[in-house]
C-alpha cells in the first residue's frame, strides 16, 4: 500500500530555470557556424601543430642543406616547397622557423595584455591622479607609429628573438591599456561595485571578483585581435635584420634571404610570406568570430 500523499492539482510544478550559455559557449556556437571562422580555426591549429612537432614531421636538417640540391623549385621530389641557395629544404626550416615566429607574434600580445590589462584596470579603477598618470605616459608610447617604434627600441636593444619580443610587447601596452580602462570605467558604475565597496571589501578583492571576470572578455577579444599584427611587425623586423641571426631559421628572415631569388623562382620566395599571411588571416577570422560572440552576449 501507498503511503505517498497524493499531489493536488492546484499545485504548480516548478521548473528550474533556464541557464543562458556562456560567452565561450557563444563563442564556440560563433565559430561552428561560420564556416570561415572554422576553416580558418583549423588551419591556425594546423600551423601551430605542425610547428610544434618540427622534429617529428621535418624531413632534413633545417640549417643544413646538400650543393647539388640547391634552387629546387616548390613540388620537386624529396623537397615539397624545394630548397634555397644553400640547398636546405625549405619544408624543415618553414616547420622550424615558425616556432620562433609564432612565439614572436604570440608572446608579446600575451604580456602586453598582462601588463596594459593591469595598468587599464588600475587608471579605470582608481581614477583620478592615477588614471591621469597612467594613461598619459602610455598616450607618449602610442603616439609614436608602430612599426617605427618597434624599429627603434629593436635597433636600440641589438637583434635577436627576444629583444623584438620585448619592442613589440612595448608597442601593443599602450592599445590593450586603453581598452582595459574604458572597459573597468564601465564596470565601476554598477550597483554591485558600489555595494562591494559599502561592505568594505578591499579594492584588491573587488577587482579579482567583480572587475577582472567583467573585463576580461572584451580584453580577450581585442587581444586575440592583435596577435595577427604582432606577427607581422615581428617578421617585419626579422626581415630588416633585426631577428635571429643565420642560419637559425624564422619566416621573416627567410622571405628576406629568399628575395634575391624572385627572379629565378619566384613561387619559392614566396613562401615564407605566404605561411605568414595564412596564419594573420586565420586569427583575424577566428578574432571575428569570437568578438561577435562576446557582443551578443552582452
Amino acid at each position: 500500500m501507498s503511503t505517498h500523499a497524493p499531489v493536488s492539482a492546484d499545485v504548480a510544478i516548478v521548473r528550474p530555470a533556464r541557464r543562458e550559455p556562456s560567452a565561450w559557449t557563444l563563442a564556440l556556437q560563433a565559430l561552428i557556424r561560420r564556416k570561415a571562422a572554422l576553416a580558418a580555426l583549423i588551419v591556425l591549429l594546423a600551423i601551430v601543430l605542425s610547428c610544434l612537432l618540427a622534429p617529428l614531421l621535418s624531413p632534413y636538417d633545417p640549417v643544413e642543406g646538400q650543393v647539388r640540391d640547391r634552387l629546387l623549385p616548390v613540388g620537386s621530389a624529396g623537397h615539397w616547397l624545394g630548397t634555397d641557395e644553400q640547398g636546405r629544404d625549405l619544408l624543415s626550416r618553414m616547420l622550424y622557423g615558425g616556432r620562433l615566429s609564432l612565439l614572436s607574434g604570440f608572446a608579446p600580445v600575451v604580456l602586453a595584455t598582462v601588463i596594459g590589462g593591469a595598468l587599464g584596470i588600475a587608471a579605470g579603477y582608481f581614477g583620478g591622479l592615477a588614471n591621469t598618470i597612467i594613461m598619459r605616459s602610455l598616450d607618449v608610447v602610442f603616439s609614436f607609429p608602430a612599426i617605427l617604434l618597434a624599429i627603434g627600441i629593436s635597433a636600440a636593444l641589438g637583434p635577436g628573438i627576444v629583444n623584438i619580443i620585448i619592442s613589440a610587447t612595448v608597442v601593443f601596452v599602450p592599445p590593450i591599456a586603453r581598452i582595459a580602462e574604458s572597459a573597468t570605467k564601465e564596470v565601476a558604475k554598477e550597483e554591485y561595485i558600489e555595494a562591494a565597496k559599502s561592505s568594505g571589501a578591499d579594492s584588491g578583492l573587488i577587482i579579482r571578483a567583480h572587475v577582472l571576470r567583467n573585463v576580461f572578455g572584451k580584453l580577450f577579444v581585442f587581444s586575440t585581435s592583435q596577435i595577427g599584427g604582432c606577427l607581422v611587425i615581428a617578421s617585419g623586423l626579422s626581415f630588416l635584420g633585426l631577428g635571429v641571426a643565420p642560419p637559425t631559421p624564422e619566416w621573416g628572415f627567410m622571405l628576406n634571404n629568399l628575395k634575391q631569388l624572385i627572379f629565378i623562382h619566384p613561387v619559392v620566395t614566396v613562401v615564407p610570406g605566404l605561411f605568414i599571411f595564412l596564419t594573420s588571416l586565420s586569427v583575424n577570422l577566428v578574432s571575428d568570430a569570437l568578438s561577435d560572440a562576446f557582443d551578443a552576449k552582452r
